[in-house]
């Protein structure tokens, strides 16, 4: 999530213990047992230990390994108007903002003053999450489906030719602009290709180039679909809506589909009466929408386009007016690149602030896993698991035409969504958000949830109020995760959190009087813990688990984000590596049973962002054994291998990352930047003001060999 659309309330009003305090616990527990009892303790404890390391394992069994080594070193930081890489590294922009899909849209220029056809057909704004899916295997890494997040809009470069938005706080927005706006949302999807010089560029009129925005019509899948909770005057039935809003990080399927991910999307909305309980807990507002899209509807608009986005009732019943429109967003979004086949809600993966969505270790007869992290204060992380066993003939076959949302709905519509708690000694637990759950109280999760004893959907659409009363752990905002692919070693970033309290502090918490007993669960001070041991956290960790046997996993602290001067510095970082925030992850594998962990960042904590703008590190986690550092898997001991790999432009955030299948290209997302870019190449700084415009950038060895290695 960009700190430019933060939604900083606490949501979460339960008492559960925050992650905050039980890392504190965690990380005292760890020093105690280094300093006295060791690592083998530790690993009895449910830590990682020693195993932590997969070379390790190798090495112990007898198997030769080659370690991995990164070929950089870390660069300096940079507050710029440009892109620094590495020596013997080139940096090129590909699709900024705006870039025409095919000849419905005007060409770009600095005094473009964009329309909702033009719009609609271009590149949208604020890149985000990506993934590359290839055409044909021979050719994957020079040709290939690029789909793409643009999470949301900056209105003062949208509107700089007509000097800004129209009533942008106030008053009635003009119908036009708010389409273009609903049209700058959402996802591209465009063709790529690299010329025989490296360079490359996008396809303009490929057949498979097309936009998905806060307009385009969606199916509802799993539980939810068809329910009475998401019926609506544009979908009687509750099986469609329209549109997927704040598309932070993405995912992807081993059966060749996109997941885009719905975050920060009840700031869209507003409710001004007859609120219900999930209205409160996800935070729709009650008075105007982030663009004021709702008042739209006063200069003309069809089929409701734009009162859709007023929630309040009006009608005798839900069919009549968009009460439930709400209900509609929050998903997981599945996404056929290949095909104009209509995107489809994957219902049964939870509703709340996704922040994106990782596929675990695939494993021929398991099941088929995804992680995602609720992006607030004080949220939770989940597991879906699928019913459905893993076919691997059910693998993507890039060039032949199926159904791949049949798929989708084979392996994500059935299945049991799970939250996870996390205890001070490195253990933790899944714990299932079904109707029949057995809550501390002795209810049912359905019955303390007010529904009918098996109301699959009802817990779907109350998620969050089902996670706080299983006693979930409330974390530091989670955000980005990635699974390594031969272990299943998952890692997941926690920004931060600056409203954590000293441990031992008293937690305070409301209730709303709603009557509705324990509904809405986290403190509005929350006391450290052991996932999240510091009070007022900036600076943000990057945290590790192993899944176990049942529902019981493994857990540990990989890297704490800091100042390199900061007293706090628990992962004793550098001038070269400090950083805050981490926000996206990317394992990149490497075969062999290694590979590099990619960290992005999004950073506000001045302690790092008066040495450097935001970043790209990289770390080979193969080289740093989970005993190594006293509070985290990376200390001072051992946090040279983690360097900094790329710094991006002022203003700017890096986000959204992948290789090509080669690793001879590293492509990236700057978002939101100050001044840039100034030219395709990516690191040459503007001489005097540019039109700012994210856009995707391409890494690349001068001399063609793979990427940091």
């Amino acid at each position: 999530m960009s700190k430019e659309i933060e939604d900083p309330r606490i949501l979460n009003r339960s008492t559960n213990e925050p992650f905050s305090s039980v890392l504190e616990h965690h990380v005292s527990r760890r020093r105690v047992m280094q300093g006295g009892l060791g690592m083998a303790a530790m690993t009895m404890l449910g830590g990682f230990g020693l195993v932590g390391s997969r070379l390790a394992n190798a090495e112990t069994a007898g198997v030769a390994r080659t370690p991995l080594a990164l070929a950089f070193e870390s660069i300096a930081g940079s507050r710029s108007d440009a892109i620094v890489v590495p020596e013997g590294y080139r940096a090129q922009v590909l699709l900024p903002w705006g870039t025409p899909l095919n000849d419905k849209a005007p060409a770009w220029r600095e005094d473009l003053d964009p329309t909702p056809e033009g719009q609609a057909n271009s590149v949208g704004m604020h890149h985000d999450g990506m993934h590359a899916f290839a055409l044909d295997e021979a050719n994957a890494s020079r040709r290939f489906l690029l789909a793409m997040n643009n999470e949301y809009i900056d209105q003062a470069a949208l509107w700089a030719a007509r000097g800004g938005a129209t009533n942008a706080s106030e008053g009635a927005r003009p119908a036009d602009e708010a389409r273009t706006e609903i049209n700058a949302h959402g996802v591209t999807v465009v063709e790529v290709r690299k010329d025989e010089q490296g360079r490359w560029s996008h396809v303009t009129d490929s057949p498979y180039n097309r936009r998905i925005t806060s307009a385009t019509e969606m199916a509802l899948g799993g539980p939810v679909a068809g329910s009475e909770y998401v019926r609506t005057r544009f979908s009687p039935d509750g099986t469609r809506t329209r549109g997927t809003n704040n598309n932070c990080a993405n995912g992807f399927t081993p059966w060749g589909t996109y997941l885009t991910c719905e975050e920060n999307w009840p700031g869209y909305f507003i409710k001004r009466a007859d609120r219900q309980a999930d209205d409160d807990r996800l935070g729709i507002p009650e008075e105007r929408g982030r663009y004021g899209w709702e008042t739209a509807a006063a200069d003309g608009e069809a089929d409701d386009e734009f009162s859709r986005f007023d929630a309040t009732p009006r009608g005798d019943t839900a069919g009549d007016d968009y009460r439930n429109e709400p209900r509609t967003f929050g998903y997981i979004v599945e996404i056929d690149p290949y095909s104009g086949a209509r995107a489809v809600k994957r219902t049964a993966l939870g509703r709340f602030r996704h922040e994106g969505c990782w596929p675990g270790k695939l494993v021929a007869g398991e099941p088929v896993v995804f992680y995602s992290g609720h992006d607030s204060r004080n949220e939770y992380i989940y597991k879906f698991v699928s019913d459905a066993r893993w076919d691997p003939a059910d693998a993507n076959r890039p060039g032949q035409e199926y159904d791949r949302l049949a798929l989708g709905a084979k392996y994500m519509d059935q299945g049991t969504l799970y939250v996870a708690r996390f205890d001070a000694d490195g253990r933790g637990e899944w714990l299932p958000l079904t109707p029949d759950a057995v809550i501390a109280d002795g209810r049912t999760l359905a019955k303390a949830l007010g529904l009918a004893a098996n109301d699959r959907a009802g817990v779907i659409i109350h998620t969050c109020d089902a996670a706080d009363l299983l006693g979930a752990t409330p974390m530091d905002r989670p955000e980005w995760g990635t699974v390594d692919p031969a272990s299943g070693d998952v890692y997941m970033t926690l920004t931060n959190n600056s409203q954590r309290t000293e441990d031992g502090t008293a937690a305070t918490f409301t209730h709303d009087g709603s009557g509705i007993e324990q509904r809405g669960v986290g403190y509005a001070t929350a006391p450290t813990n052991a996932p999240n041991p510091r009070a007022d956290n900036e600076a943000g960790q990057v945290i590790r688990w192993r899944e176990g046997e049942g529902a019981a996993f493994s857990w540990e602290v990989f890297v704490f984000g800091a100042a390199a001067d900061d007293a706090g510095n628990l992962s004793g970082l550098t001038e070269r590596n400090q950083f805050a925030s981490p926000d996206g992850l990317w394992y990149d594998d490497r075969g062999d049973g290694q590979g590099i962990l990619w960290i992005q960042t999004d950073n506000g904590y001045a302690g790092v962002a008066e040495h450097t703008n935001d970043q790209l590190l990289a770390v080979v986690p193969q080289s740093v054994a989970s005993g190594d550092g006293e509070a985290a898997v990376i200390g001072a001991g051992n946090q040279s291998q983690l360097r900094r790999f790329a710094v991006g432009p002022n203003g700017c955030e890096v986000t959204g990352i992948f290789a090509t299948p080669d690793r001879t290209a590293l492509f990236i997302n700057i978002q939101h930047p100050g001044n840039w870019p100034a030219a395709e190449d990516a690191t040459i700084a503007a001489q005097g003001s540019v039109r700012p415009r994210a856009a995707t950038v391409v890494i690349q060895k001068v001399d063609g060999g793979p990427v940091a290695i």
